[in-house]
């Protein structure tokens, strides 16, 4: 074996810089001394540094994807670094009398180029490729990448679901650092929180390097926000359009502004954003079950199987208005050749107004039910009578809440980090503290309630609906009885304080140059809190009826689930927003389980090695140990609203976790990779809490469950990727993925009265851990523009993906406690794709994009029968703009063509949970960039 660490040369350094010609930063560019075998790959600040070099005379070559190479003579000096500034300019090329303009240095050339060069497996996206898509918040811009899907909230892409794993299993940060979470009750991050214009690039390691967190159980998602340009740089757009589903407008408006100064030592950029979308969903949801029960005339209980039908039928509407603001300052600073600090921050702030009006109809008890009630046809129930329910949702009346509830969201972030060289060793540091919180206060509710009998129309289950057996009724606001008044106020915090420092040497174990040792520690501190309460309020002698307040029809004509529903009149939402409610009586049970403190400590380090075995195989190595202590304190209640305590567990575990990564370069534009990874999930924080909540009205029992494991992976990854002359790509792979100890809900029936007297029967409800499962899966890519066509066509590109996944999960019991066989993983999509045409010439531009993500099982339920699927969905985009000028351009959008809604299904397919339409959004706008 071979090992040189040029100890005892005379060497010096070379730190280099490379741009474009508007002076923006060039990422994933190879710089390379051929006579030594060293080199470097430029990172996102377009910086490079190669160490250890040889006092005297050198060449480095700069290879750029589409781009002609680039040679320059460099002299080295002994002990000192040698800066280097190189711009990547437009060429013509001329070849057989035929003239061929050269490609732009788009901001999708240097994504591809980073991809290419990266060590792992990854995908990277650019802002360049983000603005093609009309997409105006982050989580939808990364449901384009390969193996990725996106669950929805209102019709806009939230959390995020990569290679068929949770969003709780996956990890995203911002510039390196942890995004915390606003949500109660798991780890997922918002992703429709941040604008998507704020991001310079997207990069989801989908094979993490020990270097990296490991609890990224399907990947890594990180956000690279804009940096400070080389020179002045401006950009602004203001925007407008609508929303068909409320005709309602939306506005939107950014800019950018930054510069450096005489000296080129200080740079800084500043942008913001604002968006504010004022729109609504159409929505129908039910519940499926296979059982009746009636009281018979010798007032006997009877329990019937029957065949699947809706025992719980529900029409809403909702108006909601979303502001989406973000402000980021971004500063860094070169000491001196070897030393630069730089600080980064972003402040993400949400307000997500909200009215809901619910109309719900649920079957009565058995002992409400006699046999002349309801009728049953071909062992279906057709007829029988239901508690309705007319159901408001607001807030007050102020300025913030505008009688609506007010969600009020803010993500904020601060880094500080910087970059060295001392000698032969590079030193890289951060540290950040960042904090996610979602607070709603005075969230009311009014609700009035009959009952009815109901005509169940069951024939076609894809569309469920109820209806009066006698019309009056449905209309009858006199017989809509005070059912309460409430009041609500929940927050939710999250923070989250990262500490991380890297040394990296070089080193050539084989004797083919080019290596590294790279080792580090990392610390990071999370809190979680969870701080709610409820209140209800006894009005019913100054409200004793519906038609006693005032109310408004909710009825629409152009439903979108369906003209046959229609909502009909409630309590008016100014009504419930004037209320004076002081003096409500506290509902335990309806927060107490949900509060919850946990802290959690994680302490890593890791060592690893990339070494060249040839000039074309090169190996990545190495291993990562992460330490977890946690301390989670939950509530102690019984008898639904009697607080006995809170209850505090203590744990920590430790992960070793090897991995394993080979880059084998076939060609200049050739790449095969391999990869062996070991991965973990950390469980829910809610779940871990040790909560104790024995509801005896509904005869239910939730149970934390400190003791949970966290899921770990082993990881198989092969890729290959060929990248075209003219900026794009060709990749196909596999990967597999073999999981151990993951989370679902387990639900039993007590046999006892083990939770106090008279709980035999209850049903309890407690994360448990599965024994394992297994996911493998294909990827298959493709982004070209059709140059090679004649005429206009040329013009045209494609860009395609395709990912199919199988999984199988063992060791999930059902209610019976009978292990349950041939079930998937949940949230593992067997078949997603994403498709678009463009076409782009001097002056227009104009692309159609699809996103199709395939059925799979949400949530396991007790049973077969109980499973939630959520349903297969497929989005169709339209976007076109046109240069007025060099800085002058205009666009335009519209999303869901479609009208894809958001639909969950019990079972089988056919059965519906949950439908909820978003109707088409239309916007339109100028953009102004001054280089």
């Amino acid at each position: 074996m071979f090992l040189s660490l040029n100890a005892f040369a005379q060497t010096g350094k070379i730190q280099g810089l490379i741009t474009d010609k508007e002076g923006l930063y060039v990422p994933g560019a190879n710089v390379f001394i051929e006579s030594l075998k060293k080199g470097d790959i430029s990172n996102f600040d377009g910086k490079f540094t190669i160490v250890a070099v040889p006092a005297g005379t050198h060449t480095i070559r700069i290879t750029y994807l589409g781009f002609k190479d680039i040679l320059q003579e460099v002299v080295v000096k002994e002990n000192e670094t040698t800066s280097v500034k190189i711009a990547l300019v437009s060429e013509s090329i001329q070849l057989d009398d035929v003239l061929i303009t050269s490609y732009s240095l788009g901001s999708q050339s240097k994504a591809l180029n980073t991809q290419k060069n990266n060590l792992n497996i990854t995908n990277v996206v650019s802002t360049d490729q983000i603005g093609k898509f009309p997409d105006a918040n982050i989580g939808d811009a990364v449901k384009r990448i390969p193996g990725i899907t996106m669950q929805v909230d209102q019709g806009e892409a939230r959390n995020i679901i990569i290679r068929g794993l949770s969003p709780q299993l996956n990890s995203v940060t911002l510039n390196g650092s942890r995004i915390p979470s606003a949500e109660g009750d798991n780890r997922n991050v918002q992703m429709d929180l941040i604008p998507s214009d704020m991001i310079q690039s997207i990069q989801v390691n989908k094979a993490v390097t020990p270097d990296m967190d490991a609890d990224a159980l399907g990947g890594s998602v990180n956000l690279i926000t804009r940096t400070s340009p080389q020179s002045f740089r401006l950009s602004a757009t203001a925007g407008s359009g609508v929303n068909t589903i409320t005709n309602k407008r939306i506005l939107n408006g950014s800019f950018l502004v930054g510069d450096r100064s005489k000296n080129r030592k200080f740079g800084w950029m500043i942008s913001a954003t604002i968006n504010d979308n004022d729109f609504g969903s159409h929505d129908v949801e039910a519940e499926w079950t296979d059982e009746f029960a009636y009281t018979n005339d010798a007032g006997e209980e009877v329990e019937m199987e029957v065949n699947p039908y809706t025992n719980v039928f529900e029409e809403r509407t909702y108006l909601v208005q979303r502001v989406r603001r973000s402000f980021s300052a971004n500063f860094d600073y070169q000491i001196n050749d070897d030393n630069n600090i730089y600080f980064k921050s972003m402040y993400n702030w949400r307000d997500d107004r909200e009215n809901r009006f619910r109309l719900e109809h649920e079957i009565l008890d058995a002992e409400d039910i006699g046999l002349g009630d309801f009728t049953i046809t071909d062992n279906t129930p057709t007829m029988f009578p239901v508690e309705v329910k007319r159901q408001s949702k607001g807030g007050i009346d102020n300025d913030r809440n505008k009688n609506r509830r007010l969600e009020d969201q803010k993500m904020q972030n601060y880094t500080l980090g910087g970059n060295h060289v001392v000698g032969k060793l590079k030193i890289d540091w951060m540290s950040s503290y960042a904090k996610a919180s979602e607070e709603r206060l005075n969230e009311r509710y009014a609700e009035f309630e009959t009952e009815y009998s109901i005509n169940n129309a069951i024939s076609d289950t894809r569309f469920p609906l109820f209806t009066a057996v006698n019309s009056s009724d449905f209309n009858d606001l006199s017989s809509f009885e005070f059912g309460e008044i409430t009041e609500e106020n929940q927050y939710t915090e999250e923070k989250d304080f990262n500490a991380y420092v890297n040394f990296e040497l070089p080193s050539d174990f084989f004797g083919h140059g080019d290596g590294f040792i790279k080792f580090g520690f990392r610390g990071r501190f999370k809190t979680k809190l969870r701080d709610n309460d409820f209140f209800e309020y006894d009005l019913e002698d100054a409200y004793p009826i519906l038609s006693a307040i005032p109310t408004k029809d909710y009825s629409n004509p152009d439903y979108l689930a369906g003209s046959q529903y229609q909502a009909g009149l409630f309590a008016d939402e100014e009504w419930l927003g004037a209320l004076d409610l002081t003096n409500g009586e506290t509902v335990s049970d309806e927060f107490l389980r949900a509060n919850y403190n946990v802290k959690e400590n994680v302490f890593a380090s890791y060592v690893m090695t990339n070494q060249r075995l040839s000039d074309k195989l090169s190996v990545l190595v190495g291993v990562r140990l992460e330490h977890t202590k946690l301390t989670a304190t939950g509530n102690n209640i019984l008898d639904e609203d009697t607080l006995d305590g809170t209850l505090t567990e203590e744990s920590s575990y430790s992960n070793l976790m090897p991995g394993l990564h080979f880059k084998y370069d076939v060609s200049d534009k050739t790449v095969v990779r391999f990869a062996w990874t070991n991965t973990l999930a950390r469980p829910n924080y809610v779940d871990i809490t040790p909560t104790l909540d024995v509801v005896t009205g509904d005869e239910e029992v939730f149970l934390g469950n400190p003791n949970l494991k966290p899921t770990t992976s082993m990881n198989f990854d092969v890729m290959a990727e060929t990248y075209f002359e003219n900026v794009g790509i060709l990749s196909g792979g596999l990967f597999y993925k073999n999981i151990k100890d993951f989370t679902y809900t387990f639900q039993s029936e007590t046999t006892t009265d083990a939770f106090g007297p008279g709980t035999t029967g209850f049903e309890v409800y407690q994360p448990l851990n599965g024994e394992k499962a297994s996911i493998f899966g294909v990827e298959l890519a493709i982004q070209r523009k059709l140059d090679f066509l004649p005429g206009f066509l040329k013009n045209f590109s494609v860009y395609a993906n395709y990912t199919f996944l199988t999984s199988d999960a063992n060791g999930i019991r059902n209610e019976d406690g009978e292990e349950r066989e041939d079930i998937d993983l949940p949230n593992t999509t067997p078949n997603m794709l994403n498709a678009s045409l463009g076409y782009a010439d001097r002056k227009f531009n104009a692309r159609l994009s699809g996103n199709f993500s395939d059925a799979y099982v949400d949530e396991i339920g007790g049973s077969e029968f109980d499973d939630r699927y959520y349903d297969k969905q497929f989005f169709l985009d339209f976007s076109t703009g046109y240069s007025i000028n060099k800085n002058l351009s205009i666009y335009a959008s519209v999303n869901n063509l479609t009208n894809q809604p958001l639909r969950y299904y019990q079972g089988e397919s056919g059965r519906t949970m949950q439908m909820e339409y978003y109707g088409r959004r239309i916007t339109f706008g100028l953009k102004y960039d001054l280089f």
